[in-house]
């Protein structure tokens, strides 16, 4: 985590994880990139495009505000003297936020979130909701701001993303950086229940041929799998859940849904989450075979 991008927009939750990252790169002896973006208005016409033709003037205004903005959050939480640089963009904000993230060679995008809920988040979610589905890199979302330090992360295993072995090559590199203890989790629903017998050898197998450590397997028994990942995360008292994500969009998206994203809406602590994109998951089956599903 040498290169940490923060997307900022001054509210409580972005300076939550503004925090949030300079302790981060503090352990890692790393920087933090702040990144404004402003959405111009758009208009309606035959195609419908922004208006590029603001005043110079007015833009300069903009982003001299955003820059003594960065002057005053810096001077006030940035105590140990963490590398920060700041940057100001014109645009759509998913989408500067993944170009910056490449052109910089980000390594890790610590995002704060409002959350959101109801009919609002089943139409259009939230910012941080569309980062996590679009994201090449891992994405770190905070709500409140968590110093630390992370002692406990919960690792939700599911039939489809608990094998995936860059996946899980990435959560095994988290668990390093925070030195942590790692929850391995099948959560049992009634609609996908199986006997605690099959799913303890399953998740031994699944940690054996990962080559895991360091971690400890736990079956929970609720009613919804999104629901049980988030009280068993309470129960253990974890500080952070690591999760993956698919890169769903449009229709897919609005039918098949996603745990992750839904979780990072409703959790209260810190949810670190990585997209799967393109490639067959992998599991293991109880005799430790290696099983291939479509995506």
């Amino acid at each position: 985590m040498k290169k940490i991008l923060v997307p900022c927009d001054f509210s409580r939750p972005s300076v939550n994880a503004f925090r949030m990252a300079l302790n981060l790169a503090q352990l890692s002896n790393g920087t933090v990139h702040l990144l404004k973006v402003i959405e111009l208005p758009v208009i309606n016409d035959a195609i419908i495009a922004p208006v590029m033709d603001f005043e110079e003037q007015l833009l300069t205004e903009l982003k001299n505000r955003t820059e003594k903005e960065f002057v005053k959050i810096t001077r006030k939480y940035n105590v140990e003297d963490v590398r920060v640089v700041t940057h100001v963009r014109f645009g759509a904000v998913a989408a500067s936020i993944f170009e910056y993230a490449k052109s910089a060679s980000i390594d890790i995008i610590v995002m704060g979130s409002h959350g959101s809920s109801g009919f609002m988040e089943f139409l259009i979610g939230s910012n941080a909701e569309k980062i996590v589905r679009g994201s090449s890199v891992p994405v770190l979302i905070v709500k409140d701001y968590y110093k630390g330090p992370v002692r406990n992360i919960v690792f939700p295993n599911t039939l489809l993303a608990g094998g995936n072995a860059d996946f899980v090559s990435k959560v095994k590199a988290l668990q390093r950086f925070f030195k942590a203890h790692l929850h391995i989790v099948w959560i049992n629903t009634p609609l996908n229940f199986s006997s605690d017998t099959i799913t303890s050898e399953r998740l031994q197998s699944f940690a054996k041929n990962h080559n895991l450590n360091d971690y400890t397997i736990h079956i929970f028994n609720y009613r919804d799998e999104e629901e049980g990942i988030l009280e068993f995360a309470r129960f253990i008292r974890g500080d952070l859940i690591a999760m993956a994500t698919r890169s769903r969009k449009g229709v897919a998206h609005i039918i098949h849904g996603s745990i992750t994203e839904n979780v990072v809406n409703h959790s209260d602590k810190p949810v670190w989450t990585y997209t799967l994109r393109n490639e067959p998951d992998y599991d293991f089956n109880v005799e430790g075979t290696l099983i291939a599903y479509e995506s």
